[in-house]
């Protein structure tokens, strides 16, 4: 569910970077890639600290059980291993979901779309991946898919409202 922090975050710097007259797709891509990096890199070293001190405690009370030291067994090593991949998935989801809302403006830079389309093309996106997500979830806990993908599509309207709300409280309008 990481994909959706990335997704969200995104999303704000879209509505952040239109409310503040922003017509530079690479001023965009910038920002949004740092942000993302930022998100990827705290999520990978977060996700391997913590799983790495959980897989241990675990693999430490097992130890206590069978009175054995495993730190060279495949049980050890197959926890390592397992820290790892949940590490790397919890930093790449958002990167890839924010480089998904991001890539509309690639195609600005590349002249393939107008700059304003690209706006719309990415609140879509974030959308349409909010949604997916919020599928995903319905189809993990035998819930509804059209509630959880419109609860998701809420959240997504929700911050976008909060970002131009922010705006206007700053100063700012809504061009």
């Amino acid at each position: 569910m990481n994909a959706f922090d990335g997704t969200l975050t995104m999303l704000g710097v879209i509505i952040g970077a239109y409310l503040a007259k922003i017509k530079s797709p690479l001023s965009i891509i910038s920002a949004g890639l740092a942000g993302s990096m930022a998100m990827g890199i705290s999520g990978i070293a977060g996700a391997y600290m913590t799983e790495r001190a959980e897989r241990l405690r675990r693999l430490k009370e097992l130890e206590r059980a069978m009175l054995k030291n495993l730190r060279k067994s495949v049980h050890y090593r197959s926890q390592r291993f397992a820290t790892l991949v949940v590490a790397l998935i919890d930093g790449l989801s958002p990167m890839i979901a924010s480089i998904c809302v991001l890539f509309p403006f690639f195609l600005v830079h590349f002249s393939i779309i107008p700059f304003s389309i690209a706006i719309y093309l990415s609140i879509a996106m974030a959308l349409l991946i909010m949604t997916l997500l919020g599928i995903y979830l319905a189809k993990i806990s035998k819930e509804s898919k059209l509630k959880y993908g419109l609860q998701m599509i809420g959240i997504g309207i929700l911050t976008a409202l909060a970002c131009i709300l922010i705006s206007m409280a700053l100063g700012g309008g809504i061009t």
